[in-house]
């Protein structure tokens, strides 16, 4: 047997990659819409620390600019990109192509009985959590299809799986966003674009501040986990890098849940709405 046949898989005629460079993104180019706090922002720093050229997309400018201040290695660049504006997700696809991973994690949520909604709230969150990653998906695929490859990665949450009294329009469109990335993957996959979701449980950023508020809210999320406590935004970013990487090679249509348990134990509490 041969040097270079030592570095055959078997069964195949494939080379076994570097494993030391599979999560590496060297000379890959992402755009993180959300960029600017949250989740969003430690994904705009740990996909630079990886390699990878990251626009940190925000509707707020300073906040991206923040974002991009913190990169020791200056690979983060501020982007302003309102999600909600169809023809400016359409502009900005054209001005930042050629774009190999696309992660979006901008959320909203207004807690509420189904019954209490007003239509006016219900577009409000499935504009933002469901049809903006409709945008950006048509926006962006189209490039990533005729490069043959490119991962697109969205932000659903746990509420997908698992609901609870008050976050009726909030499940429905994470649920939405899963399924609608599912259907991404089949008929992008012949073009070699893999498209998954994220599916926190509760994570310290804004969009929770009103849960983290309250003693007893907060720790009942907390309790509800295996491990017993919150995630910090860092600790949902390996999952990001992991699918935005050819570690994930085989991985499409699917949705990674880091919940730390939540969905794997029973148990209920009714928070206040």
């Amino acid at each position: 047997m041969s040097a270079r046949d030592d570095q055959i898989i078997p069964g195949t005629d494939k080379e076994r990659p570097d494993y030391s460079a599979l999560f590496r993104l060297d000379g890959r180019r992402a755009v993180v819409v959300g960029g600017g706090s949250g989740i969003g922002r430690e994904a705009c720093l740990a996909l630079a620390a990886q390699g990878a050229t990251v626009i940190c997309a925000d509707r707020d400018l300073a906040s991206a600019t923040a974002t991009a201040a913190l990169d020791p290695q200056s690979r983060v660049t501020a982007y302003e990109m309102d999600v909600l504006d169809s023809p400016a997700i359409a502009r900005a696809a054209a001005e930042l192509d050629p774009v190999d991973v696309l992660v979006f994690t901008a959320g909203t949520n207004v807690r509420k009985h189904v019954l209490d909604y007003t239509a006016e709230e219900f577009d409000r969150v499935i504009g933002l959590n469901l049809r903006a990653g409709f945008d950006l998906v048509r926006a962006f695929g189209p490039g990533m299809a005729s490069r043959g490859r490119g991962s697109i990665i969205g932000m659903s949450s746990m509420r997908a799986i698992a609901v609870e009294p008050g976050q009726g329009v909030y499940s429905a469109s994470k649920a939405g966003l899963f399924q609608l990335l599912r259907t991404v993957a089949a008929e992008l996959g012949p073009h070699g674009v893999r498209a998954n979701t994220i599916a926190p449980a509760g994570v310290s950023t804004p969009l929770t501040t009103q849960i983290r508020s309250d003693p007893e809210w907060e720790r009942a999320y907390a309790t509800k986990t295996a491990l017993g406590r919150w995630a910090t935004p860092d600790e949902i970013v390996g999952a990001i890098v992991f699918l935005a990487s050819d570690a994930s090679s085989y991985v499409t249509g699917t949705q990674i849940v880091v919940d730390a348990g939540w969905t794997a134990i029973d148990g209920r509490y009714t928070p206040p709405t």
